[in-house]
Parts: C-alpha cells; sequence; structure tokens
C-alpha cells in the first residue's frame, strides 16, 4: 500500500497543525496543536477528530507552541494511548504546558458559568488537569541528530531555531526503489537572533511540508530595542502601563532579554517588569538547563543581577490574587502575560482593565492570527469583546515584527536552499491563504519548485515520485 499523507490542521490558516503520515497499516500524527483565532476555528477544536485516535501509533512533535501540541491531551481523552516523540527540551517544556492550558480552560469555563457569558449550559474545558496527567507519561524525549528507528521509518530531529527545543523532522521512508524522504519544516526560527541559533540547514527531501505564516512579508528593520524604547518612554511620561501579551515560552524570554539590553545601556529607566505567568520563571530555568539551543551565556548557578533573562526589577506573579493586583496597580510599569494571541488567559482580564485608558499601550510581539483579538486590536477594532462584555479601546496599540519567532519570506527561501536539490513537491501549510500563495509564487520564481496548497482534511497518496491527490482523478 502506498503510504499517504493527510492535512488535519494548518491548511488554510496558521494554527492547529495536525498531519497525519500512514504506511503499511501505520498511523503517525506529526504535530498535534490547538486551533486559534476567530470562534468559528477555535470550535474545530470540539469537533471529533478526523481519524481514530485509538488508531495512531504515535505522535511526533516538532516544537511546543500550543497551536502544535495543544490538542494533545484531548487526543488521550478520545482515545490515543501511543508514545509521543518529541526533544528533550520540547518534553521538558510540555510538562510545564499542557497542566497550564488545562488550568486555564478550567478557569475560564469556570469564569463563563460564574457569568453566564457561554452560548453552553455549563461551559466545559476541551481538556482536564487529569486528561494532563494520562498525556505527560506517553512521552519520550529524542535527542537532536540521533537517528531514531520507529517501525519501518527512521525519524531524524533538526533544529529549528524558532523556540526553544523547536525542530524539523526529516521522516525517512523505505519504499520499493529504495526509500525516501519527508520533511515537516514545524516552525522555523530567524537567522541572526541574539537569542535562539540559526536554523540548521536542510539537506535533501523528496517531500517537503513546509510552514508559510511570513509568507509573502519581511519582518521590520527597525531594531528591536529601538521600538521597545520608544514605547516604554511613552507610558514613562504618563504613568501608563505597557501590556505586551506574549506566550510564556520564547518570546517572553526574547522581550526580557531586550529589556535588560535597555536598562544596562541607560536607555529606558528601571521599571517594574511583572511576569504574569505561572509559567514563565519554569520556562527560563529550562533555558539555562539547555544551553545549547540558543546564544545565551546562563547557566543555573548565575547570580540573578547577572542573569541577561532578568531585568533590575522583574516580579514572577503566580497567584491568581496576584494577578488581580496588577490591575489595581499604577504606572509606570510593564506587564507581560500570555496568551500571545489574546485567545485566553489571564491577559484577557489586564486588557479589560487596561484597554480604556489612553495613557496605557498595548504591544503586540509576535504573529496574530486571523480572527483573534490580537488581530483585530491591530486592525482598530474602537471596542473589543471579553468575557461577553465590550471593551472600549482607548490605549495606544503597537506591535514589533522584527521580535517574532518566525522566518520571513527571504529566511524561508534562504533555508530551502540549503537543500541539494528540488523536493519532487512541497506542499504548503501553516499560513493563511495570502501567506501560502505569496510563499508558493515566491517559490516558483526563485526556484522553480512543484509546490501545493492543500486544503483542509485533503489526503495525498504518495505515488512513486509525486503525490496524487486522493480527492482528485488526476496526478499532480
Amino acid at each position: 500500500m502506498d503510504p499517504n499523507l493527510s492535512f488535519l490542521g494548518a491548511a488554510g490558516t496558521v494554527t492547529g497543525s495536525r498531519h497525519l503520515l500512514q504506511i503499511d497499516g501505520k498511523h503517525y500524527l506529526i504535530d498535534c496543536g490547538l486551533f486559534q483565532g476567530g470562534r468559528q476555528l477555535r470550535q474545530k477544536n470540539w469537533d471529533p477528530f478526523p481519524f481514530p485516535p485509538h488508531q495512531i501509533d504515535a505522535v511526533l512533535i516538532t516544537h511546543a507552541h500550543i497551536d502544535h501540541i495543544g490538542y494533545l491531551p484531548r487526543l488521550v481523552r478520545e482515545g490515543f494511548h501511543g508514545p509521543v516523540y518529541a526533544t528533550d527540551a520540547t518534553c521538558s517544556l510540555l510538562e510545564i504546558l499542557l497542566p497550564d492550558s488545562a488550568h486555564l480552560q478550567e478557569q475560564d469555563a469556570l469564569y463563563a458559568n460564574k457569568k453566564g457569558f457561554s452560548r453552553h449550559k455549563p461551559a466545559l474545558p476541551l481538556y482536564t488537569r487529569r486528561d494532563v496527567e494520562q498525556t505527560l507519561p506517553l512521552l519520550r524525549p529524542v535527542r537532536f541528530r540521533h537517528p531514531l528507528k520507529l517501525d519501518q521509518l527512521v525519524v531524524t530531529w533538526w533544529p529549528a531555531g524558532h523556540i526553544l527545543g523547536s525542530s524539523w523532522l526529516q521522516v525517512e521512508i523505505p519504499t520499493f526503489n529504495g526509500g525516501s524522504i519527508i520533511v515537516f519544516s514545524g516552525d522555523l526560527g530567524r537567522y541572526g537572533q541574539e537569542v535562539m541559533a540559526d536554523p540548521h540547514p536542510g539537506w535533501q527531501a523528496d517531500y517537503l511540508i513546509l510552514e508559510s505564516t511570513y509568507g509573502g512579508r519581511r519582518h521590520e528593520e527597525t531594531p528591536i530595542k529601538d521600538v521597545l524604547e520608544t514605547q516604554i518612554q511613552w507610558v514613562t511620561a504618563r504613568k501608563g502601563i505597557l501590556l505586551i501579551p506574549a506566550f510564556a515560552v520564547g518570546r517572553t524570554q526574547q522581550v526580557l532579554y531586550h529589556i535588560r539590553r535597555l536598562q544596562d545601556q541607560g536607555r529606558i529607566s528601571d521599571l517594574p517588569v511583572f511576569i504574569d505567568s505561572p509559567m514563565a520563571v519554569e520556562a527560563s530555568h529550562l533555558y539555562c538547563r539547555f544551553g545549547d539551543d540558543h546564544n545565551l551565556d546562563i547557566n543555573l548557578l548565575m547570580d540573578e543581577r547577572q542573569c541577561p533573562l532578568r531585568c533590575s526589577s522583574t516580579h514572577f506573579v503566580t497567584s491568581v490574587e496576584e494577578s488581580k493586583q496588577l490591575n489595581r496597580m499604577s504606572g509606570p510599569a510593564i506587564v507581560i502575560s500570555a496568551s500571545g494571541m489574546c485567545t485566553g488567559g489571564r491577559i484577557l482580564h489586564h486588557l479589560k482593565w487596561r484597554l480604556p485608558d489612553e495613557r496605557n499601550v498595548v504591544l503586540f510581539v509576535g504573529y496574530q492570527a486571523e480572527g483573534s483579538r490580537g488581530r483585530l486590536l491591530l486592525e482598530g477594532a474602537e471596542t473589543i469583546k471579553i468575557h461577553g462584555e465590550y471593551i472600549p479601546v482607548r490605549a495606544r496599540i503597537a506591535r514589533v515584527d522584527a521580535l517574532s519567532g518566525h522566518a520571513d519570506e527571504d529566511e524561508l527561501l534562504r533555508w530551502l536552499a540549503t537543500f541539494q536539490r528540488p523536493p519532487s513537491r512541497t506542499f504548503i501549510v501553516h499560513g493563511e491563504t495570502t501567506a501560502s500563495q505569496a510563499l508558493r509564487d515566491a517559490i516558483h520564481q526563485q526556484l522553480k519548485w512543484n509546490t501545493a496548497i492543500p486544503g483542509l482534511g485533503e489526503q495525498w497518496i504518495l505515488h512513486g515520485t509525486a503525490f496524487m491527490n486522493s480527492e482528485s482523478p488526476n496526478n499532480i
């Protein structure tokens, strides 16, 4: 039986990465993420999984962002009990992120029931901490660059430079004519960054599944520290609050690093910095444990005043009561909180308090998915709906793309140029339609590669030297 590949997520949208590889009666899921963004996308998380979870033999994870790992406890709840393979650092992050994700979902459901704004009676969490407890024992850590023999496959995790532990996967499949290689890019990082190391070069692939988050776009060249300095000076002068929605892993550490550099250079006042995320302090410790993944010179024995991930006055907020107190705090101050796209978590409560005040700034430091509150704010929404209430937007809204952990179009093309030969076909995923189309056009123009943009739910059969779309009568 010919292998086939099904696109069960991140097709026509950025989030919900789930790719199902089937070969000789075995089924492997590459990434298992949540859909994020507008209500229509989020609703897909509640749909029955399109393939029986108990028939999946293993899950292979590229990295620990929620849109790549956040559905795992739900998959376990629906019957999956196989191994979950990921790098050491990614497994360590999962042990932090998944319990927190379950806690947030339980808290959001509890809050929705208390306030009565949910359409569902009662509102329920997608999964619970008990589901996470059933998931974590399935984790199987792997090492970068060390091939894993998995049934008839050989899988290797290579550094992607996106966040701690992030990787792109090389999957070698034996066939009648000697074998083929499928590469899953995951999310690729940027080149020449101060925190994360460059993505490892590609080598060869017969078939490439390529992310396109920033297709058609190039990151701004304005230095990151210049943008941060401008916004920090704004709230300092007005005694406001700089509110930064940021994922606790990766982006929060980047922001802390650059604020610390500004303080050391005397370019900003030493404002108190509050990290309102129970995960962030644990994630920062992991940067000490896994020093080979990044460029920072830090270790577990380093004095806090020397650590590049600590500002001059850094406060890690853990309890709900401490988080509530931040909303009664006078400025100037900086608050960093999750989630990065404002789709849930403590950031929503801070937005409710801070958006109506023109002295405050909301600074977005990462990609904002279509339909997410972050995207709506960037697009100029005058009101935003949070917890069933419409909140007026009077605060200053700003963004800095230069802090993104995603490769832009030029950097994606730079990575593609490291392959020794063109793949038989490159599947462009993990992007909004316009971004995927823009990247496809750039690849055609510069590399002359054969590409396809699969739709959600499409299945492509590995057929000789090309894939056949199982929904189409014609070979592609």
